[in-house]
C-alpha cells in the first residue's frame, strides 16, 4: 500500500488529501496539522469576531471525525511534525511518533511577522481558529481602543470589523500607503473609505515600543490600544523543509519545480510555505492566497496518482470588502513595472458600474497597466461597490487567455442595464488602450507639474459651473463645445485637456489635434487628480 503523509490540513493539505482520495481509494493518507482545526474557513476569521458570521461552527468546513467517514483520511489534529529523515522517508511528530511515507506533501502554511519591538508579545494575531478565540475573549466590555499594526488586507478586514463591535480603530501602517498590491493613489481611496467610516489610518508610521494601554510611535505619537492585532505579514513555514535540506529560496518560501516538487522528487510543497511562478515575470515569488493553495493541492495528488499535468503561472488576483466598499488587483502594478523597467501605458477610467440611468448606479475607479511594447496586459486595480470583482475576473481571464489590452475592447459580456453598460467598464478600458496606441498622448497625474514646466497649458474643458466648483490650479477654462470658436486662443500652445473623468478630455484632444493645436489627455481626468497624492 502506497502511503501519503500531508503536514498541513488546511486549504492546500485538505485539497491534497481530498482528491487523491476520489483518485485513489486504497492509497493511506495521513494529515498531521499543528493547530486544533482542520478544514476551516480562515478567510472568514475577521468576520466572527465582529458576529458578522454568528456561528464559530460556520467556520469549520470539517471535522477529523466527518474526514474519516466520507473519504477515510487518517487526519490527526494538534499533532505537529518536527523533522523529516528523506533517507529514511519518516517524519517524526513533536510526541516523538515516527511515520512512514511513499509520498510527502508540505502545506504548513505560513506564520505571521513579529518584529523584536518592545512589548510585542501584547500583540494579537488572526491565523487560526484558536487565533480568534483568543481575539474575541480579549474584547471584553471594557475594551474600547484598538491598534491594528499593518494596513495589509487581513489588519483592514480586522479594522472594519472590530468598527462593527463599536470600537475606535486605529490602523499604523509603515509604508507610505495602505493596500501595498494598488498603487497609491488608488489606495488613497480606500484610505478616505476607511477614515468616512471612523477608523484612523496612519501611513509612514513606525511602531516603536507597546505598553499595556497604547503604542508609541518613532516620531513621538501615541494611539490609543486597549487590545493590539500584529497584522505585518506572514513568512513561510518553511523550517521543516531547510531543517531537511530541501532547497529554500531567498525570502524562505520551499523550492519547487512546474510540477511542485521540491529538491527531493518524493517530496512535494504548496500552499503558503512554496514559492510560485509569477505570471507576468516568470520569475519566483511568494503569493500566500487560499485559491491558489487549493489549486496545487488538487494538481499535487493527480501528479502522485499518476497524470502528467503542470501548474500555471500565477497571478496574484485578490480582492477585500470593506464598509461595502471592494478594492481588487490583479498581476503587476505601476510601482512595480516601473521599477523593472518596463515601458509602460497607464490607463485610468472612472464608469459607473451599471447604466447610469438605471437606479443605483455606482462609480468604479480602474486602472489598467500595459507593455507599451507589446500591448500585454500586466495588472489592474479597481476600487468601489458593486461590480468590482466582476471587472477584475474578467481581466484576470484575459490575462490568462493571452489577451492584449487592446483585445479588452471586443470583448462580448453580458449587458443589460441593472448590470452593465452597453460599453462595460472593461470595454472602455481597451478604447483608451486602442486610443493611444493609435496616437493619443496622455499624461498621468503624477507627470503634470513636469508637463507644466515644460510649457504645457492645462485646459479645463468642463463646463463654466463645473470650472468654478473647482479645478487644478493653473487651469484655464475652455468648454469643450467651446473650443472651435476660442481656437486663437490656443495657437501656438501645447494643450494639455482634462475632464471631470477623461472622456471630454478625449474629445478635446482628438478636435485640437485636427485644429493644428499640440495636445494631450490627463489621464483620468480631474477625478484620478483629485484623489491622488498630488492633491492630499
Amino acid at each position: 500500500m502506497t502511503t501519503t503523509v500531508i503536514v498541513g490540513g488546511v486549504a492546500g493539505g485538505m485539497s491534497t488529501a481530498a482528491r487523491l482520495r476520489r483518485r485513489d481509494e486504497e492509497m493511506e493518507i495521513i494529515v498531521l496539522e499543528a493547530s486544533g482545526y482542520v478544514s476551516f474557513a480562515n478567510c472568514g476569521l475577521p468576520y466572527h469576531v465582529s458576529g458578522v458570521i454568528p456561528e464559530r461552527d460556520s467556520l469549520l468546513l470539517q471535522t477529523p471525525e466527518s474526514l474519516a467517514q466520507r473519504f477515510n483520511l487518517d487526519v490527526r489534529v494538534n499533532t505537529r511534525a518536527t523533522s523529516i529523515d528523506r533517507e529514511n522517508k519518516t517524519v517524526t511528530t513533536e510526541n516523538g511518533e515516527v511515520i512512514s511515507y511513499d509520498y510527502l506533501v508540505l502545506s504548513p502554511g505560513a506564520a505571521p511577522i513579529m518584529p523584536p519591538i518592545p512589548g510585542i508579545e501584547r500583540a494579537l494575531t488572526l491565523r487560526t481558529v484558536e487565533d480568534v478565540d483568543t481575539v474575541i475573549a480579549a474584547l471584553s466590555e471594557d475594551v474600547k481602543t484598538a491598534a491594528i499594526i499593518g494596513g495589509g488586507f487581513i489588519g483592514l478586514e480586522m479594522a472594519e470589523n472590530l468598527r462593527h463591535r463599536g470600537l475606535e480603530v486605529t490602523v499604523i501602517e509603515r509604508a507610505p500607503q495602505i493596500m501595498t498590491p494598488l498603487d497609491e493613489e488608488m489606495a488613497l481611496i480606500v484610505e478616505k473609505h476607511l477614515v468616512d467610516n471612523g477608523v484612523t489610518v496612519i501611513t509612514g508610521g513606525d511602531t516603536t515600543d507597546i505598553a499595556a494601554d497604547h503604542l508609541t510611535l518613532s516620531d513621538g505619537r501615541t494611539v490609543p490600544a486597549d487590545v493590539v492585532i500584529a497584522s505585518i505579514g506572514v513568512k513561510p513555514a518553511s523550517d521543516l523543509a531547510a531543517d531537511a535540506g530541501l532547497e529554500v529560496g531567498e525570502r524562505g518560501g520551499i523550492k519547487v519545480d512546474d510540477q511542485q516538487r521540491t529538491s527531493d522528487p518524493s517530496i512535494f510543497a504548496l500552499g503558503d510555505a512554496a514559492e510560485k511562478l509569477d505570471a507576468v515575470s516568470g520569475e519566483d515569488t511568494l503569493v500566500p492566497l487560499a485559491q491558489t493553495a487549493n489549486r496545487h493541492g488538487r494538481l499535487v495528488a493527480d501528479i502522485i496518482t499518476g497524470r502528467d499535468v503542470r501548474r500555471t503561472p500565477t497571478l496574484g488576483t485578490a480582492i477585500v470588502g470593506l464598509f461595502d466598499m471592494a478594492a481588487g488587483s490583479v498581476g503587476w502594478n505601476e510601482r512595480r513595472a516601473r521599477a523593472a523597467g518596463k515601458n509602460i501605458r497607464v490607463i485610468h477610467t472612472h464608469p459607473s458600474d451599471h447604466a447610469g440611468y438605471y437606479p443605483g448606479a455606482e462609480m468604479l475607479h480602474l486602472k489598467l497597466v500595459v507593455d507599451a511594447d507589446t500591448d500585454a496586459i500586466l495588472g489592474a486595480q479597481a476600487v468601489g461597490g458593486a461590480g468590482v470583482d466582476k471587472r477584475i475576473d474578467v481581466i484576470a481571464t484575459a490575462m490568462r487567455g493571452g489577451l492584449t489590452a487592446t483585445d479588452l475592447a471586443d470583448l462580448e459580456l453580458a449587458y443589460a442595464p441593472q448590470f452593465g453598460s452597453a460599453k462595460d467598464p472593461v470595454n472602455l478600458l481597451g478604447y483608451v488602450n486602442d486610443n493611444m496606441v493609435s496616437g493619443e498622448k496622455t499624461v498621468q497625474w503624477h507627470e503634470l507639474n513636469d508637463a507644466l514646466s515644460d510649457g504645457w497649458t492645462l485646459v479645463d474643458v468642463r463646463t463654466p459651473g463645473e470650472f468654478n466648483a473647482g479645478t487644478i490650479p493653473g487651469a484655464v477654462n475652455i468648454p469643450v463645445d467651446d473650443i472651435r470658436d476660442r481656437i486663437d486662443e490656443l495657437e501656438g500652445r501645447k494643450a494639455l485637456a482634462f475632464c471631470r473623468v477623461g472622456q471630454r478630455g478625449h474629445v478635446a484632444a482628438s478636435l485640437l489635434t485636427h485644429l493644428g493645436v499640440e495636445s494631450a489627455n490627463l489621464d483620468g481626468g480631474f477625478i484620478t487628480w483629485e484623489l491622488s497624492p498630488a492633491n492630499k
